[in-house]
């Protein structure tokens, strides 16, 4: 039976504000920015695991492209 050695990536975010990171990296090397992306502050104050993340607000030809790449992802799963 083979093992598989778990990334960095792959694990669950230790905090809200390395998965804010880590998405904001992903999008990045897909090409899309959501200058929004961030900790909401409200649920963030009270510390994980209760915070949310914020997407924010995109632009529509953000949005076509983040839709665009989504497709493409599942086509290739």
């Amino acid at each position: 039976m083979e093992s598989k050695e778990t990334t960095a990536d792959e694990r669950p975010a230790r905090s809200a504000e390395e998965a804010v990171e880590r998405l904001r990296a992903a999008l990045r090397d897909v090409g899309i920015v959501l200058p929004s992306l961030r900790v909401d502050p409200v649920t963030g104050a009270h510390g994980d695991p209760y915070a949310l993340v914020d997407l924010g607000r995109c632009n529509l030809g953000v949005a076509s492209r983040l839709a665009a790449v989504l497709r493409a992802r599942s086509v290739d799963a």
